[in-house]
C-alpha cells in the first residue's frame, strides 16, 4: 500500500485537476470529448479532474488536447 501523500501534494493534484476541468469547459468539451481528443479513457479524465494520481503520459496527452503546455496545468 502506498505511503500517505503530504497535503501539499494532494492540493497540487486537485489544483491540476481543477485547471484541466476549467480549460476543458472553456473549450466546450465534455469529458468524453476530451477523452476522444487526447486518446485517454473518459474514466481517467474523470479521475484526473477529481485530483487523483495521474500518469505523466496522461497529463501530457491531455495538455496537448487542451492546447496548453503541461506546466500550465501544473502551475496555472
Amino acid at each position: 500500500m502506498p505511503a500517505e501523500q503530504p497535503q501539499w501534494v494532494l492540493d497540487a493534484r486537485q489544483a491540476a485537476g481543477d485547471r484541466i476541468r476549467v480549460r476543458r469547459l472553456h473549450m466546450n468539451l465534455t469529458q468524453e470529448g476530451l477523452a476522444h481528443e487526447s486518446g485517454v479513457d473518459r474514466s481517467t479524465i474523470q479521475r484526473m479532474e477529481a485530483g487523483h494520481e495521474m500518469k505523466l503520459s496522461h497529463l501530457l496527452l491531455v495538455a496537448h488536447a487542451l492546447r496548453v503546455h503541461v506546466t500550465d496545468l501544473l502551475h496555472g
